[in-house]
């Protein structure tokens, strides 16, 4: 028990050994919550609080299942513990409570698609069944029923890709048809256990009784299904859930982890305030905070503490445990095109024995934004893959336009095809629902085939529709091969498919209104859930953090301009905070560029951004000798005052130092970041480390 807590923190120990019942754990991003909570479980079996056979670990996905199972056999849990999502663990158990009850298991269905498609009859030229499905799995998740499902969208003005009235028959007609063919869908899972816990005592009373300890892990994900199954589990209900505080006799062996800043998936039905109101909930739950977080450097921690914003954050700000970086980098660019070569470039150029290519990301909003960068990335010989997505041909806007092509005669010139499928991603754009990976998934796709087709042509003017069918499959195929058999390749995500994931270096990519936040974000609490899904994307990097965006885009044949994200404003004042001369707080910098914003513009005046970019070719000639020994005064210093290293003197202002080397305060004084009280209260030591490296 004893070498479970060794390499823990005071508040990551106290979540392990902390007797309360529940248990809520609010882990910041990086904070080492898995350790947490697979340390929580083996502690309380060694100390016989918990028997390893009646105990559950429930996740979101089987890949993290299996990764709680490994850490747990590492730990010495040598009894299994079971882990599994909230599906797998609802599908065991209505397995065994139809076998009990002599009922015909009904079939699985692989595919919801396939189901819905036939019911959307006409309405497929306007509308993709994955819009409907997606719309059927939230009202699912939020247990809404087709009877209820129109009162409550138009309650809380949630845009369907149907009409509402239109969604609603169309969701009671895909029940129907389930029905009818004895079939259920991956979401049936949870609402039929969910019923056969309240409707049949036997077999709530062996559930609770199989399962009596219970942990679970991104609780900030949980959906009202889950978060009701998981009372029923706790034998909270005998009949449907009520809101408010639950009246319990008895403790409730619960531990949940989780971190509100990281809710990113309202819009697929999760409600975090599930974990922010857990306490309320729970009369009797004790809360322990992990701040400390392991993974990123100061600055970039600066940095997501400013997108998150004043007011806005859910935690404390994370503390760093990491070494001092280099500033987070803003870029922009004339067009999406050079933003992409120019993070080729990047790339290469800090691709070295020392840093592979695994330890490189380019993160974006959108999958559509992704197939700029594969081409982009494979022209300048940068290996890559896409994380989640391969994905391009089996997105059905692509499949269905190529299904479309191979009904033509094989000889047809593709360029005359190409023109209608400009046209078609055109009319996506002025017909077209927006779902929660896209400003327009669908127009997107076909953008991006169409965008293929440029390429093809650009290399084969005169070739047939079955050559570019040929070519396309070739070149997706040989794309999403490219990477290495070791894997060493630069890593190409969505915001939402990076989480829980991290990489020394990371671009944040496509920074721009209309992607962050994206265009359907029409109201603060979508707003809300933006800001936290860019905070995940920034504190998925270790060591630096490189952001950008561009000033044009094209969608298919049209390029329109594009304005820079609002929470830019925000990144800029952290860096200028940190460029600071001073140690500025960004809050104050915020405030005054806004306010200086607003003066100008009741002035009549045009806007002011009040912010500076560092100057990156500042002390690119330091001696290499100087620099290290400046650093290493500067670590011994911030040892010594207990305050961040960037504080005393950030990097650009020791490379100037290195640079210069000036003899004496005034040549101190003229260099960049070196103000009056700086010089005054490091200048002594300052000279005398460039007098000892003169003297060696």
């Amino acid at each position: 028990m004893t070498e479970l807590l060794d390499d823990l923190n005071a508040a990551q120990a106290a979540a392990v050994t902390s007797t309360a019942l529940p248990l809520c754990i609010l882990a910041g991003a990086g904070s080492g919550k898995t350790r947490v909570l697979t340390r929580r479980i083996a502690y309380r079996v060694q100390a016989g609080t918990a028997d390893p056979t009646h105990t559950l670990a429930l996740t979101f996905t089987r890949k993290a299942a299996g990764e709680l199972s490994r850490r747990l056999d590492h730990l010495g849990v040598r009894e299994r513990v079971a882990t599994g999502t909230f599906h797998a663990i609802a599908y065991a158990q209505l397995r065994q409570w139809w076998a009990d009850t002599d009922q015909r298991a009904p079939q699985l269905t692989e595919s919801k698609m396939r189901l819905v498609a036939p019911l959307l009859g006409a309405r497929r030229q306007t509308v993709m069944p994955v819009d409907v499905v997606s719309e059927i799995e939230w009202a699912k998740a939020r247990l809404l029923a087709p009877t209820a499902y129109a009162a409550e969208v138009e309650r809380i003005g949630r845009k369907p890709p149907l009409g509402v009235e239109a969604m609603a028959d169309l969701y009671a007609r895909y029940e129907s048809t389930k029905r009818s063919k004895g079939i259920v869908d991956f979401d049936d899972l949870l609402v039929q256990c969910i019923h056969a816990i309240e409707t049949d005592k036997a077999f709530a009373a062996r559930q609770r009784w199989r399962f009596r300890h219970l942990f679970v892990d991104e609780f900030q994900d949980v959906n009202p299904a889950q978060h009701r199954l998981l009372e029923g589990w706790l034998g909270l209900m005998d009949g449907p859930t009520t809101p408010g505080p639950v009246a319990t006799d008895n403790p409730l062996d619960l531990c949940v982890v989780g971190d509100p800043n990281q809710a990113i998936y309202a819009w697929n039905g999760a409600d975090p305030t599930f974990l922010t109101l857990f306490r309320q909930r729970y009369a009797q739950a004790e809360i322990v905070r992990l701040d400390d977080n392991y993974r990123s450097t100061p600055q970039i921690l600066i940095v997501a503490d400013a997108v998150l914003g004043p007011g806005q954050r859910e935690s404390r700000p994370l503390r760093p445990n990491r070494p001092d970086g280099d500033v987070p980098s803003v870029n922009s660019y004339a067009s999406d095109l050079e933003e992409a070569k120019a993070v080729a470039r990047a790339l290469r150029d800090k691709h070295s024995p020392r840093v592979p290519w695994s330890h490189m990301a380019v993160l974006t909003r959108t999958n559509a934004q992704g197939l700029l960068f594969e081409e982009a990335f494979r022209a300048a010989g940068v290996p890559h893959r896409v994380r989640g997505g391969g994905a391009f041909l089996s997105q059905a806007a692509v499949r269905e336009s190529i299904a479309e092509l191979r009904r033509l005669p094989a000889d047809l010139a593709f360029a005359s095809r190409l023109v209608d499928l400009e046209e078609l991603a055109a009319d996506a754009h002025r017909t077209g629902t927006v779902g929660p990976e896209g400003v327009n998934e669908r127009a997107s796709q076909i953008e991006g085939l169409v965008r293929l087709g440029q390429e093809f042509l650009g290399a084969d003017p005169t070739g047939t529709t079955s050559a570019f069918l040929q070519w396309v499959n070739g070149v997706i195929t040989s794309r999403a091969e490219e990477p290495d058999r070791q894997g060493d390749v630069v890593e190409i995500s969505t915001f939402h498919r990076a989480k829980g994931l991290e990489w020394p270096i990371v671009f944040v990519a496509g920074l721009e209104r209309g992607f962050v936040p994206i265009g359907q974000a029409s109201d603060q609490e979508a707003w809300d859930e933006e800001r936290r899904l860019l905070y995940v994307a920034v504190t998925r990097a270790e060591r630096e953090l490189h952001c950008s965006w561009a000033k044009s885009r094209t969608f298919g044949s049209r390029t329109t301009n594009r304005n820079e994200s609002p929470w830019l404003t925000n990144i800029d004042a952290a860096r200028e905070a940190m460029a600071s001369p001073e140690g500025g707080d960004w809050r104050t910098i915020l405030k005054t560029n806004r306010d200086r914003l607003a003066a100008a513009k009741s002035a009549g005046l045009p806007g002011i951004r009040g912010t500076k970019r560092a100057n990156i070719d500042l002390g690119t000639k330091a001696d290499p000798v100087v620099f290290e020994a400046l650093k290493k005064w500067r670590a011994g210093m911030a040892r010594k005052t207990g305050v961040p290293a960037f504080v005393i003197c950030h990097d650009t202002t020791l490379a100037a130092v290195a640079e210069a080397q000036p003899d004496n305060r005034d040549g101190l004084l003229a260099l960049p970041g070196l103000g009056q009280v700086k010089v005054d209260r490091y200048g002594v030591e300052l000279l005398d480390v460039l007098a000892k490296c003169r003297a060696s």
